[in-house]
Formats: C-alpha cells, structure tokens, sequence
C-alpha cells in the first residue's frame, strides 16, 4: 500500500485536468445526463473561493468539475490516494487528501489549502463528507471552520437535482451567490459563530438542490 500522499500534493496538472473533463463529456456526460447548469456568473474568474456543493453520488465530482468555469481543487478522502498511480491522477485533477478520522495526517494537505487560497485558486468541500442521496446530510464544521478563522472568502453553496428523464437523467447544478461572514469592523472577528455560519449554507445548499432542510 502506497503510503506518501503528500508526494505530489497540490500539483495539479491542467493538461490531465481537461483531458479527463472532455473525455467524460463525450463519453459518459452527455451520454448519461442531460445537464442545465445556472450561476456560474458567482463564480469569480481571478480569485480565491470554496465551493460547497451538495454531494448526492460519486458522479457529482466531474459534474461540478465540469460546470465551473475555471480548474479547482478539491478536497477528497485519503482512500483514493493509496497507491502511487492514483495518488498521482487525482492530485493531478486537484485532489487534497483529508483523512476525517485522524485529522492530524492531514495537516499538510490543510496546510496546502490555506496556501492555494492564498494564491488566488478555488477550491471545492463537499461539505455532507459523504452521499446523502434526495436528502441532506449534517455538515461538517471543521474544514469550514479553519478556513473562517483566517479568510473572508466567499463560500458557494452549490445545489446539485437529478430526476428521471426520458432517455438520460437531468441534473440541474445551480451555483448560488457568495456568502461571506459578517464580521465586527474593528477587530475582525466573526460576529456569528462558524456553526451557525454553515447552517445558513446548508440551508441555501438545499433550496438550490430543491430538498427540504
């Protein structure tokens, strides 16, 4: 078992990043799904954001990859890191390995995150951690927390509805406007407390995707 994760964390490679996304586009995309997607214009196109989609199945990961206008980062389970190749192909898309139960390996892929915010790049948090399929899962502080107590960046809850079509499944992906925490003017603090924060977008998260929260 292939144990360095951080080998080549944060290298995305954009030439593997466009070739998967078309590739999927043509052979399995449009195949499988017909796509509506609305928002994109809350997407900025030269600085940093996290994207908080609604995770409902394994296909939502190239369907938003495809919808953003723009190559991100995402931060994935460290189960697909585990062999050399995979370790490489999915950093290569722009993976950031979190391993959930023992938080503390994974300080250098949070480490990297804070850094490529910093450097002007989006990245995307499922912020359920899991499928939650036509429902909506609890969200997870933790990550959102760390961003919160360093940034203003805008978070964009991302909804995400498939239903039965015809002949292909349609998913409607609607990316929603920014939300930024209000904070005191003076000292910079969080006026609101970050779980009440995520509350809000978990609630925005499930009106775009049309589910009750």
């Amino acid at each position: 078992m292939y144990k360095k994760t951080d080998l080549y964390l944060g290298k995305r490679n954009r030439l593997i990043f466009y070739i998967t996304v078309y590739l999927l586009r043509i052979s399995f995309l449009l195949v499988r799904f017909k796509i509506k997607i609305e928002g994109t214009d809350n997407i900025p196109d030269n600085s940093a954001f996290i994207l908080l989609p609604k995770h409902q199945k394994w296909i939502d990961i190239p369907l938003v990859a495809w919808a953003v206008s723009r190559p991100v980062y995402y931060v994935a389970k460290h189960e697909l890191f585990l062999t050399r190749f995979s370790n490489w192909y999915i950093s290569s898309l722009g993976g950031l390995p979190i391993n959930r139960q023992r938080p503390i390996e994974s300080r250098r892929s949070l480490s990297k995150m804070i850094e490529l915010l910093n450097q002007g790049e989006g990245i995307v948090v499922f912020p359920e951690g899991t499928y939650y399929k036509n429902q909506m899962g609890p969200g997870n502080i933790g990550i959102v927390r760390l961003i919160l107590s360093r940034f203003s960046f805008p978070f964009i809850p991302v909804g995400i509805n498939y239903s039965s079509g015809r002949l292909r499944t349609k998913v409607k992906i609607s990316f929603g406007k920014p939300i930024f925490l209000d904070r005191d003017k003076a000292s910079g603090k969080p006026i609101n407390p970050p779980e009440e924060f995520l509350e809000i977008i978990m609630k925005e998260i499930a009106r775009l995707s049309n589910l009750n929260k």
